[in-house]
């Protein structure tokens, strides 16, 4: 449990001060976690272009197919594609970890990929400020993987998504060369950017339910609660009424 509190304070510290690294407006996203054809595609697109280096250390396999509809077998055959040292696959019942070591990691990017479980609720604006995370990456020749960042300047992670996405540069306010107004594409991907939009809003929603798988649940037994306690409220009211008839 110490564990848990540790990591979501480092991860809310490191929001905090990467947040205000930059003015860059976000774009709002609106995640529908009852949509559960957006979260799978989300499920399929984390796993094939982000869990090669960030983990989902708090979430399992299992949970995932229940929630989002996928029997256990589909999830196996189509999310699951790490072994342990002993090359035994992955099992369905196990947390959603990668194979990359710290030690490799650090020595490739100069820092271990953060684990992004709770990334959507210990950053501030964390739906919105991934969605335009993802949106934002921008040719720099100047940084180690020949991008950078709108809105996280100077990030150390290259731009995982640039085959769907393709490849954009910045456009800067002529009065300041430091304020990105927008972008303009200069070798597509393989998908347009109204698609490639909603990928990005898939992978942000799977993320969004990673970070609360229960929220789902609690806003539908919510509801029903509500109308008990309102159908509760007025058989209430009407045997006060009955009660109290005869009493003048």
């Amino acid at each position: 449990m110490r564990k848990i509190i540790f990591i979501a304070f480092l991860s809310l510290w490191s929001s905090l001060g990467h947040s205000a690294g930059s003015s860059y407006p976000l774009d709002h996203v609106n995640i529908d976690l009852s949509d559960k054809a957006s979260l799978q595609r989300g499920a399929k697109y984390y796993v094939n272009y982000c869990m090669g280096c960030h983990s989902l250390g708090y979430l399992r396999y299992n949970r995932l197919a229940r929630d989002l509809g996928l029997l256990e077998r589909e999830v196996e055959e189509n999310l699951i594609f790490t072994e342990d040292e002993e090359g035994t696959p992955t099992k369905v019942g196990e947390l959603m970890k990668i194979a990359m070591d710290d030690f490799y990691a650090e020595k490739t990017f100069g820092v271990v990929p953060p684990d992004l479980t709770l990334f959507t609720r210990t950053r501030p604006h964390g739906a919105d400020w991934l969605y335009t995370y993802l949106r934002t990456f921008y040719l720099d020749d100047s940084k180690q993987w020949g991008v950078n960042n709108a809105v996280f300047p100077n990030a150390g992670m290259p731009h995982a998504l640039w085959e769907l996405q393709g490849w954009q540069k910045a456009v800067f306010d002529p009065a300041d060369d430091k304020i990105i107004t927008g972008f303009e594409l200069v070798k597509p991907g393989a998908m347009s950017p109204e698609e490639y939009d909603q990928v990005v809003k898939d992978i942000t929603g799977f993320l969004a339910y990673a970070a609360e798988p229960a929220k789902m649940q609690r806003h539908k037994t919510g509801f029903w609660v509500l109308i008990f306690l309102f159908v509760l409220v007025f058989v209430s009211y009407i045997l006060k009424k009955e009660y109290w008839a005869d009493i003048r």
